[in-house]
């Protein structure tokens, strides 16, 4: 079995997956799928342990002949970030500008750094003293919040669009922050770039706002296409020619395709598609629209899948899972200082929900992205007790993403309920 069959096999089970859970555990769906893939993975690992090496060997061969780097971080990432910014509501945006562009600078960098100097403190207290440069490296893969699962929860909920805004807009922009804070760091560690101010400064912004030119640029060009269109099948492959040729293309410039990608799905997902709507009438564009929501939810259920499978190839250890799980409060803790502090402003000049920064805490739950960047840490350039860096981040990461999407995911409803009750008490 090669590694397409292996993607075609998890793809049908996420679809299993997805339609049991309407009628048994009535989950949120990208909450179904984590807990689905966790419980498989955990069925492959005993499988293997009872079944002997052969199993874990097919299972290694299978898995190696994947390239995540190319898959998650090159390809599907490009998807999963349009898709979601096709959704953002661009007027609610711009009222909130401001403390998104804040949040999404200031509270990724803050939180990278905050997890990363915690983290490699901790390390070394826990006797797996991993160098600063990739404690760092952790810091800026775990930091980006994933909006997929918390998201859908606080549209079902109807929460208020003040919060719901705030979550949506700094969810998908530090996603493409993160991960050009992520490739800085990363050429630091592994290409040996220089380390200094100036040369990461370079390299950050032009990485940075490259990256939202081209996504200019590919919207200019696609809104041309896509309003002068009159077949709707058409006008669909121009939205997948984006995520795909477009943020190729971007990779190979060696800009950021993520910021490009979160620019473009704005701006067609609000002017393009309100033009298309009035010139060819709605429905063309709530179909365009409805194919990529179900791509959005379908790519992450598979990303999830596929992680899995990656952990049940790893030497999986008491001390690693207990540091994943040493990472929780420290992440949850980083990312309440670098949420609840600017909130210290921003209250000075305008009034906002008082359970903002809990839902901003609780609710950043960290997902694909995450668990992307850590599988495209390259194996074999540190190794730490005959463990592998790139295992020993990919199953930390795994704990803390798998933690934060099923129990953050599951509880997080109540804090929205008080949201709603708040609002609902100012408006009598």
């Amino acid at each position: 079995m090669n590694a397409w069959y292996l993607i075609c096999f998890l793809s049908a089970l996420a679809v299993i997956i997805a339609f049991t859970n309407q009628y048994i555990l009535k989950m949120q769906t990208t909450i179904a799928i984590t807990t689905g893939s966790v419980v498989i993975s955990l069925l492959l690992i005993l499988a293997v342990k009872m079944l002997g090496d052969e199993t874990a060997v097919f299972i290694t061969q299978v898995v190696s002949g994947i390239d995540f780097n190319q898959l998650l971080l090159k390809g599907m990432l490009g998807f999963l970030l349009f898709a979601g910014a096709l959704e953002i509501d661009l007027t609610a945006l711009k009222r909130q500008r401001w403390e998104i562009t804040i949040l999404v600078l200031f509270s990724t960098l803050v939180s990278t750094f905050i997890v990363g100097y915690l983290s490699y403190y901790l390390f070394a207290l826990f006797n797996f003293p991993i160098p600063f440069i990739y404690c760092l490296l952790f810091g800026a893969l775990i930091s980006p919040t994933d909006p997929i699962a918390v998201l859908a929860i606080i549209k079902q909920m109807s929460a208020p669009q003040g919060i719901s805004i705030q979550v949506e807009g700094e969810s998908l922009f530090n996603d493409g922050v993160g991960l050009v804070i992520f490739t800085t760091i990363f050429a630091v560690a592994f290409y040996g770039t220089e380390a200094s101010f100036s040369e990461v400064a370079e390299l950050f912004l032009v990485d940075a706002i490259g990256g939202i030119i081209f996504g200019l640029v590919i919207a200019l060009v696609g809104h041309f296409v896509i309003i002068n269109c009159k077949d709707i099948n058409t006008r669909l492959l121009v939205t997948l020619t984006i995520p795909s040729a477009g943020f190729a293309l971007a990779n190979i410039w060696e800009i950021s395709g993520a910021l490009a990608m979160v620019t473009s799905g704005i701006l067609l997902g609000n002017i393009t598609r309100a033009t298309a709507s009035k010139r060819r009438g709605p429905d063309g564009t709530r179909y365009v629209k409805d194919f990529w929501h179900a791509t959005d939810s379908f790519l992450n259920a598979l990303l999830f899948l596929i992680i899995g499978m990656l952990i049940v190839t790893m030497p999986l250890t008491w001390e690693i899972i207990g540091l994943g799980l040493v990472m929780v409060p420290v992440v949850l803790f980083a990312r309440f200082v670098s949420v609840g502090s600017p909130y210290l402003i921003f209250k000075r000049f305008r009034e906002y929900d008082k359970h903002s920064v809990k839902i901003l805490t609780w609710g950043g739950l960290r997902g694909g992205l995450a668990l992307a960047m850590a599988a495209a840490i390259p194996p074999n350039q540190f190794t730490l007790e005959g463990l592998d860096l790139h295992d020993i981040m990919v199953i930390i990461t795994y704990v803390v993403v798998i933690f934060s999407i099923i129990v953050q995911g599951l509880t997080i409803s109540p804090l929205i309920q008080k949201s709603i009750q708040a609002a609902e008490e100012k408006s009598h």
